[in-house]
């Protein structure tokens, strides 16, 4: 009988076992969903062409982020941006990944990051002031002068030894993620950043890095060259950031170049300051005269909250040969949820 009752309540502990680890596994392996965004607006008051002053909301991110067993991510996120009087939604990201276990690589497929851009908006840090250089319409340029963030096809990160060395290397459309498809001609991009010296900052952008970018491709239609070459040295730590980089961009049979360096410069904690500057040199044709523009940048930020930063700044763009200079005075706010 007490034979009989021990059995009974050993198998009622090993059921109570084997039904707790299954509950466990279950929950190990159900997807894990998180939804994030950003916000940026801003004040703006433009001296030319004309006087304006008016409130925008200059753009808004809205990330779907899925977590899944063996290794396999996805996110959707939604642009949402300004088009005159109203305001439109598209896709920017809209993908799936798989890392497999143990490995350095990721693998992706999808409308996916282009591999420059986010590596240079994550090392300078204040995307809400406008885009980067290589990302941003010169000025009275060729939009085709510039780079995007996003487009459709697939691509490969990996980082080795710490982040000592990551790079990015992706085969899509090359009309962006607001292009469309395109013909049947593929644009091949890869980034490669090696940290030559480290410092308290560990991350895919920190310490003294050399970093370089190829794209290149064929335009739509034409077939004609759609080419970009880039280089750049950078230096982060926690406190401040230094960066130089230059890019020639092969536009069919034209030839242009940017020259961009910028600094963030956070004073000691627990201060939630920082002064920012930048300069940009455009020149859309190496081969024309005084045809170049030079953007300047500089402002100050406080970190009202890990949730709310504010950023007052100037924005002066100044063409060559004698051309009005156009400025603006921007007071910007960027919200994270």
């Amino acid at each position: 009988m007490h034979a009989r009752l021990a059995f009974r309540a050993l198998a009622a502990v090993v059921l109570s076992a084997l039904t707790a680890s299954a509950v466990q596994a279950q929950a190990q392996q159900a997807p894990q969903v998180s939804v994030t965004g950003v916000i940026y607006t801003q004040y703006q008051y433009t001296d030319a062409p004309v006087h304006l002053s008016t409130f925008d909301m200059t753009r808004a991110y809205v990330n779907v982020l899925g977590r899944f067993s063996n290794g396999i991510t996805t996110r959707l996120t939604t642009d949402i941006l300004p088009t005159g009087t109203n305001l439109a939604i598209r896709l920017k990201y809209a993908f799936a990944a798989w890392t497999p276990t143990g490995s350095s690589l990721t693998y992706k497929l999808g409308m996916i990051h282009t591999p420059w851009v986010d590596f240079e908006e994550t090392l300078w840090d204040y995307r809400m002031q406008g885009t980067i250089a290589v990302d941003r319409n010169p000025g009275g340029g060729s939009a085709l002068f510039t780079m995007t963030a996003a487009d459709i096809g697939v691509g490969v990160d990996g980082h080795w030894k710490g982040e000592q060395v990551n790079a990015q290397f992706a085969l899509v459309n090359g009309e962006g993620y607001a292009g469309g498809s395109g013909d049947f001609r593929k644009d091949f991009e890869a980034r490669v950043s090696y940290r030559l010296q480290p410092t308290n900052d560990n991350s895919r952008v920190g310490g003294l890095r050399l970093s370089g970018y190829l794209g290149i491709g064929k335009f739509s239609g034409t077939g004609a060259d759609r080419n970009r070459y880039l280089g750049m040295l950078s230096y982060r730590t926690n406190q401040y950031t230094v960066a130089g980089e230059y890019v020639s961009v092969k536009n069919a049979a034209v030839t242009g170049s940017i020259i961009s360096a910028f600094g963030v410069y956070h004073l000691a904690p627990p201060s939630k300051i920082a002064v920012i500057g930048r300069v940009d040199v455009f020149d859309p044709n190496t081969n024309t005269a005084n045809n170049k523009s030079t953007r300047i940048i500089g402002g100050a930020s406080y970190q009202l909250s890990p949730n709310v930063r504010l950023l007052a700044d100037l924005d002066r763009v100044k063409p060559q040969g004698g051309g009005t200079a156009a400025n603006q005075f921007l007071v910007q706010a960027q919200f994270v949820f």
